[in-house]
């Protein structure tokens, strides 16, 4: 699938952030004008108060006609102006950026969902929450100031070199060559910690991995008397992301400290050439301080370049692993477009072998089919290859070797859109959101009418569970179900399947983890859920196929028997034969 890339591809150095800033910041032009228009403000106001002080020391002096009151009254207007500016111009940036990067975190968010399970089998959710979450908003902090840092002081130092010049060409030309001489500095050290700080993002997201999956398993884990482990696990992890941020911040720490020493340069420099000019009487006392101001001031834009220098580093190992999620491209990629007719469709594997990691394929040369309308038991132990049956039908993945058709067409010509609107599944294991019934049961779709919704509840036999709910189809749910018997959510799966009505339905063992008398309203549903489609249906328990047409057997992933399920519980030579006599569940028979 060939999803969003929020980055060009091939794009190096400064070039990568003028692409990133023209993609997403082009929608919040305005506020990024008005933004520009508050930088230039505070940055003429800045210009101006070494100005008035120096005018101040003059009339004081009286070296220069003047009123020293009206001269503290505009420096402390100016002062205000300043500081007005400030806060104005970070409240737009802070807001244009946001607006920028958050627009950047959907079209990641889309581009990762829209990747092959392969992908998300091997990242765990903790890593993809630290790339989209903490790698983004270290973008967006390097972004925030990108223009107040690096463009504004980049133009503050400009003016006050213009400015030095217009005082006299050797202070301009001494302070200049500072500048440009610490500048080259810094340009040559702020890659240095780039790779620390890419191993101590992965470190990171480590963690965040490991972290996450252990409190998934919060249950599990005190259940198995487990915590000390996983807590001795922690440590493990959170010891290695320490000592990889302390790496970096340690080589980061260079960069800082050459800026330090360039600033005690700059005010030497300043103080010097003033206090010599002063001397020649070539200038004022008040310029020879205006002079020294500018110096101070010129050691504070590359003090804030230095300390961004950090941000740099921090920011550009996070485009790193961004462009690398960004630039991944799916396994199962999206075809031209699948026109599937409505209905029961016929299901077909050719020759199909497939393993999740191909060295080891879990089906080896199936070929199967299943005319349209008819209905599929699929058995066989654990691990077998029958759930990956269901997933390539479901195109989840594609086969290395062979084809999948649907209503005999290559499912490698399909749009996960149009399969979606076709095949339908409900698994042992229901997921549900922190959102409504209604949102829950329709996928976040407003166009089903809450009238279908009711009548599909009421067919399931959901009807009472439904009328006790505080606020109907509004209720919120709980991630995960919470709240719910296992019973209850997969009848509610039943009802997303019934509400999509497609043509293709996939079972998965979807009685194994209810209660009898729950157990009783899932056969109801199935029976409704199996006419007029097509099914194939997985299971561990002989019970579930009671309805089905045909069975196949599946067997160190090949299928090894397969015929009309009364055929083969007549044929005493059958496995499926002596699997009813011995009865119970297939992990225990077939082993």
């Amino acid at each position: 699938m060939e999803a969003s890339r929020p980055f060009g591809a091939g794009a190096t150095g400064l070039f990568r952030y003028r692409h990133l800033l023209w993609r997403y910041a082009r929608p919040v032009r305005w506020r990024a004008a008005l933004m520009v228009a508050l930088v230039l403000v505070g940055l003429g106001l800045q210009l101006a108060s070494p100005q008035v002080l120096r005018y101040f020391i003059d009339v004081a002096r009286g070296q220069a006609p003047g009123n020293l009151l009206a001269l503290a009254a505009l420096f402390f207007a100016v002062a205000a102006l300043e500081q007005v500016s400030a806060v104005a111009s970070g409240y737009a940036t802070r807001g244009a950026v946001v607006r920028a990067t958050n627009r950047m975190r959907s079209d990641l968010a889309r581009h990762c969902l829209g990747l092959d399970m392969g992908f998300h089998d091997s990242h765990t959710p903790g890593e993809m929450i630290q790339r989209l979450d903490g790698d983004v908003g270290a973008l967006a902090s390097f972004l925030m100031q990108l223009v107040i840092v690096v463009g504004a002081n980049g133009l503050l130092l400009l003016g006050i070199i213009a400015l030095l010049f217009g005082v006299h060409w050797l202070v301009g030309t001494s302070l200049a060559l500072f500048v440009f001489l610490s500048l080259l500095l810094l340009l040559r050290l702020r890659f240095i910690a780039v790779p620390h700080w890419v191993v101590s993002e992965q470190a990171e997201a480590e963690l965040y991995g490991y972290l996450e999956e252990r409190l998934a398993g919060t249950r599990d884990i005190r259940a198995l008397g487990a915590v000390p482990y996983v807590v001795r696990r922690f440590h493990v992890f959170l010891g290695n992301a320490y000592r990889k941020a302390l790496r970096a911040s340690v080589m980061s720490g260079i960069t800082y400290n050459a800026a330090t020493l360039l600033f005690a340069v700059g005010t030497a420099v300043g103080l010097f050439a003033g206090a010599w000019l002063y001397h020649q009487r070539e200038i004022t006392l008040g310029t020879a301080f205006m002079v020294f101001y500018y110096a101070t001031m010129l050691a504070g834009p590359i003090q804030m370049i230095t300390i961004h220098a950090e941000h740099l580093q921090n920011a550009t190992a996070s485009i790193v692993r961004i462009r690398q999620l960004a630039e991944t491209r799916s396994r199962v990629p999206e075809g031209p477009g699948l026109e599937l007719a409505p209905g029961p469709l016929s299901v077909e594997l050719d020759h199909v072998t497939f393993g999740y990691d191909p060295e080891h394929p879990v089906l080896r040369d199936v070929s199967l089919g299943l005319e349209p309308g008819r209905t599929l038991g699929l058995l066989g132990r654990t691990g077998h290859g029958k759930t990956t049956i269901a997933r390539l039908e479901m195109r989840l993945y594609d086969p290395q070797e062979g084809a999948v058709r649907l209503g005999g067409r290559d499912l490698r010509q399909s749009r996960e859109g149009d399969l979606a609107r076709h095949v339908g599944m409900v698994t042992q294991n229901v997921q549900l959101f922190r959102a409504s019934v209604r949102d829950n049961l329709t996928f976040f779709d407003p166009s089903v009418p809450d009238e279908k919704i009711l009548g599909v509840l009421e067919d399931l036999g959901l009807g009472r569970w439904y009328r006790s709910l505080p606020s109907g189809l509004d209720t919120a749910l709980s991630s995960g179900g919470g709240g719910l018997s296992a019973g209850e959510a997969q009848l509610l799966a039943f009802a997303r399947v019934f509400l999509r009505d497609p043509g293709l339905v996939i079972l998965d063992e979807p009685t194994s983890r209810v209660d009898p008398a729950t157990e009783g309203l899932i056969e109801r549903a199935v029976e409704r859920l199996l006419e007029g489609r097509t099914a194939i249906v997985i299971a561990h328990r002989l019970a579930t196929v009671a309805r089905v047409d045909e069975i196949a057997i599946v067997e160190g992933g090949r299928v090894v028997e397969r015929g009309e399920r009364e055929a083969l519980a007549r044929d005493p030579a059958s496995r499926f034969h002596r699997l009813l006599r011995v009865g119970g569940d297939l992990d225990e028979v077939m082993a």
